[in-house]
């Protein structure tokens, strides 16, 4: 059965539903019909506000009606149709959002005066309807003018209508049983039309209260600040206030900006960028804004307290961006605005801000957290703030003079200034002009970096090394693609300063001191030919004054030196050829660079940040700042616009991440675990250990890779290589000392220098080796390149005989031929039989090139020695260890079978990079062994195919 109250709001829909009508025709139609367009801008936004007035009363009408309609279903089939039918209960916020939006448009009129100015332009017209329209009203003196007659006709009849809504809502409520599913319905809407009777009230008083300000106003003052949208909420003219430092003669706060009147000057501060702070002496309350830190302060704290409550609620409305609904400090909202926002705000003070307009995350006043500057040059920024300043990961774009170029730098910041790692690339409209990979410091190159031009530019350099304030200073390595040089050495203030060494790609290599970017005093060049000459030079690098020339044949020249325009070099001195010809080998292995640059301050730049990172205790949050960040290719990194947005390949938790690296290292501490865990941390390009690795891989490729593949610096590679073990093994233990006091736990104890060589040749060195074995192998084969060309031509020669020849020609004895395993065909002699002799013992050795291990070389050396005593042992019957005249022979056979290539490189690399461990052990002894057969296989009797003599083998052990 239906209550009272329902029939009651049926009632109430069909008088409002007809009365909207009676407004529609009587006073909205003939509004908009009987105003002429008006020609200036204030005629037509009235126009245009009585229209948008006109367009909300239809909706209001059309979501009358639909209320009407769902009341009569309800009473026309009460038992199937429920309460919660009713389009008042169950779209409360939609029928809620049309009255809100009848009443904003109404609100706007009020304050422009619409009604008045439409009523005076058609006074006779009005004077006519005058009867009809009065009665629409009820309380409206009949002296009243027509234009608030016409006010109060589009604001009456829904006031009346609210009320009664909620009064009979209220009633449907007490009338609803409690636990009934609807009354939480009825509440809610009754709740919301009480909200809707006070926002009513205050939507007019400001309204009115705008139209008496309109007033106050001057012109230039009204076209200002007047809009039809804005409301003031507050006149320093009623409540009193001074505002410091600017000395506003006017204050008035409006809905969305606090303005403050000061002579002819006009400072608006948008709402959604003031905070506020109290007092401390119950008179003065303080406003922060981007640019001015405004206090606010009365008399009567009374009046403060009216000013303080009233900007913070109108703070909080602007960042909701509602249109004061629920009324000004009511409704669910925290009454304290919130001190961390969202908002757009361009600079106007002069300073590096100035013109800028930022986008993003604010804090008191200042940008904070995550955000863009914009500049009217077209520079750009995007990232991270704090207080105001740059500060942290962001990318900035800066245009150069030229129109089709700018700079990008994406990398870390620190209090405004580029700090830490970060990338630099000039772009221009064909692609990337240069780019700067390394550490910046106060804005400028500072640290490690790479420097490098494109590769199709005229003059493609690339510079890898140490900076200091924006230039090349400390140990680095420039290549010269356009003049085919790299300078490997030292640099002050941008030029070559110091010991260095020139590589050129003619094979031609120049070391000494160099001085404002040229070669002074004495130096030494070494020719491909492995001449050398010790002497003076010229700034160009022409051989001038006294030298000594010394040829590979042992002749030298000694003399003064000089050259002439087109007269070439001309000496004169003294030719010696009586000289005792040097050791060939000695001759070619000259080595620079080595005790030039200690190996320990090398790549200092690279070393130092990761210490820093560790002694810092591995922040997080400091990971890409210290230890850069992966860069997958630079075709994203130019993507305009977009790229601005800084996709990086490791977004956010850093400092998990950084835990759980931590908590691995805890975990995997004794070997083989250990062993398995640096191998992963190694190969991770997002490991702190794999982004060290990764960095010295880089600079030895571009120290001993293309121009720089020399012999001569092969003594240079090789102790690098060592060094780079011995830091990485220390940035472990710096990696695993601070896990260790995150948990709690005691650190470890310092290693002695056996113990960490142990490591680092055994553990590290393995693991680390292949990332460099390209560029130093290549080092190896250049430097051996002579030995292995007679070695492989021995091979060559010896691989001509049959297994029997061969066996007999290298003195084997013949009960240890194993003839047993060779199976013959029918037409097959076994002097014709070849590579079947020791065949598992070869297959054996041929295996040490699948590995660029050290000790996994060794460890196939030793398989292959096996090979050989059970072959030995199988063709004797019984186990039998060779003695050393025996196994020479036998593993010269097997060495000359496996064919392996560049031996002497892989021998001598062997060597170099052993564990020291090993040495005076059997590793050392098979090894020595392998290289009396690679110098046997050198021989001129093994390559003319001479028999020997029967050797003393002992002379090679």
């Amino acid at each position: 059965m239906c209550s009272p109250e329902e029939e009651a709001l049926l009632r109430l829909e069909e008088v409002f539903s007809a009365t909207l009508a009676r407004i529609n025709s009587l006073v909205l139609q003939p509004l908009l019909e009987t105003t002429p367009e008006p020609s200036d801008a204030q005629g037509r936004e009235g126009l245009r506000l009585l229209q948008q007035l006109h367009q909300s009363s239809q909706r209001l009408w059309e979501v009358t009606e639909e209320s009407l309609h769902s009341l009569q279903e309800r009473l026309g089939h009460q038992d199937t149709v429920g309460l919660e039918s009713l389009l008042l209960l169950h779209d409360a916020d939609r029928v809620l959002q049309v009255h809100v939006e009848y009443i904003e448009s109404y609100a706007s009129c009020v304050a422009v005066q619409a009604f008045q100015k439409a009523a005076k332009k058609r006074r006779e017209f009005w004077r006519g309807q005058r009867k009809a329209l009065w009665q629409l009203l009820s309380g409206v003196s009949s002296e009243a003018s027509v234009g608030t007659a016409l006010a109060q006709a589009l604001h009456q009849p829904l006031a009346h209508h609210v009320q009664q809504y909620v009064f009979l809502l209220l009633g449907l409520g007490d009338s609803t049983a409690d636990p009934h599913p609807t009354r939480e319905l009825v509440v809610h809407a009754a709740t919301l039309f009480g909200n809707l009777q006070s926002f009513m009230r205050q939507a007019l008083d400001q309204a009115l209260a705008t139209q008496a300000l309109r007033h106050s106003l001057s012109s230039r003052l009204r076209d200002v600040l007047c809009t039809p949208a804005r409301r003031l909420l507050q006149d320093s003219q009623d409540v009193p206030v001074t505002v410091t430092p600017l000395r506003a003669e006017r204050v008035l706060l409006f809905d969305d900006v606090l303005v403050l009147l000061q002579g002819h000057s006009v400072h608006t501060f948008d709402l959604k960028l003031v905070w506020l702070d109290p007092g401390q002496d119950g008179r003065t309350f303080h406003l922060l804004t981007p640019e001015e830190e405004l206090s606010f302060c009365s008399k009567d704290p009374q009046d403060r307290m009216v000013w303080q409550w009233k900007v913070t609620q109108a703070v909080c409305q602007a960042l909701r961006g509602k249109k004061d609904f629920p009324v000004l400090g009511a409704g669910g909202e925290p009454s304290e605005p919130p001190t961390c926002r969202c908002v757009a705000y361009t600079f106007r003070a002069e300073g590096q801000l100035c013109q800028a307009t930022y986008e993003g995350e604010w804090c008191r006043g200042r940008p904070h957290g995550r955000g863009t500057l914009k500049w009217p040059d077209g520079r750009n920024h995007v990232g991270s703030f704090c207080q105001g300043l740059e500060h942290g990961f962001g990318i900035r774009l800066v245009p150069q003079a030229s129109e089709d170029k700018f700079d990008c730098y994406k990398c870390h910041w620190r209090e405004g200034s580029m700090c830490g790692y970060g990338i630099c690339e000039t772009l221009c409209r064909y692609g990337t002009d240069e780019v700067y990979k390394g550490y910046f410091r106060a804005g400028l190159r500072h640290g490690f970096g790479v420097l490098e031009s494109a590769p199709q530019a005229p003059q493609p350099f690339k510079y890898t090394g140490h900076w200091e304030r924006g230039q090349r200073s400390g140990y680095g390595v420039e290549e010269d693609g356009d003049r085919g040089e790299r300078y490997i050495g030292m640099w002050q203030a941008d030029q070559r300063h110091g010991p260095g060494v020139m590589v050129t790609q003619a094979g031609v290599c120049y070391q000494g001191t160099f001085q404002a970017d040229k070669m002074v005093g004495p130096g030494i060049l070494l020719s491909e030919d492995d001449s050398l000459y010790e002497g003076t030079f010229t700034r160009d690098l022409t051989l001038v004054g006294k030298g000594k020339v010394t040829f590979p044949n042992g002749f030298t020249l000694e003399g003064s030196f000089g050259s002439g325009a087109g007269k070439g070099l001309h000496t004169q001195g003294v030719l010696d050829t009586a000289a005792f010809p040097p050791d060939p080998s000695s001759t070619r292995k000259r080595q620079l660079g080595v005790g030039a640059f200690p190996v320990e301050s090398r790549w200092q730049g690279v070393y130092g940040p990761f210490r820093d990172f560790v002694s810092a205790g591995c922040p997080g949050d400091e990971q890409e700042t210290l230890l850069g960040f992966h860069v997958q290719n630079s075709r994203e990194l130019r993507k305009s616009q977009e790229y601005l947005c800084c996709e990086r390949a490791q977004p956010e938790p850093c400092a998990d991440r950084m835990e759980d690296v931590l908590d691995e290292l805890l975990l995997h501490r004794e070997p083989p675990a250990l062993r398995e865990c640096l191998r992963k941390a190694l190969s991770n390009s997002l490991h702190p250990l794999g982004k060290l690795l990764r960095t010295l891989m880089l600079t030895f490729q571009a120290t001993y890779a293309g121009i720089g593949a020399s012999k001569h610096l092969q003594a240079l590679a090789q102790e690098e290589v060592k060094q780079h073990a011995r830091e990485l093994w220390a940035a472990y233990r710096g990696l695993l000392q601070v896990a260790l006091q995150r948990k709690g736990q005691a650190p470890e104890e310092d290693e002695d220098t056996e113990t960490r060589d142990l490591q680092v040749h055994g553990l590290v060195l393995p693991l680390m080796l292949p990332s460099f074995y390209s560029e130093l192998f290549t080092l190896y084969l250049l430097l051996h390149e002579t030995e292995d060309s007679l070695y492989s031509q021995g091979i060559a020669n010896l691989s001509l005989f049959p297994d029997t020849k061969l066996l007999e020609f290298l003195d084997v004895q013949k009960h240890l031929w194993p003839l047993k395993d060779l199976t013959l065909t029918t037409n097959q002699r076994l002097s014709l039989v070849r590579d079947k002799c020791f065949l598992s013992a070869t297959e054996c050795l041929q295996k040490i090139i699948t590995t660029v291990d050290p000790r996994e070389k060794l460890e196939v050396l030793e398989r292959t020695y096996g090979e050989i005593e059970a072959t030995v042992s199988r063709v004797l019957g019984q186990e039998h260890k060779l003695p050393m005249d025996d196994l020479l022979p036998l593993l010269i056979y097997v060495v000359s079978r496996a064919r392996i290539q560049h031996l002497g490189a892989e021998i001598h690399l062997i060597r170099d990079m052993m564990d020291p461990t090993h040495t005076g052990g059997l590793y050392d002894f098979l090894l020595t062994a392998l290289e009396s057969c690679y110098e046997h296989i050198q021989k001129e009797d093994m390559r003319l195919h001479r028999f020997p003599g029967r050797w003393d083998s002992r002379e090679h052990w």
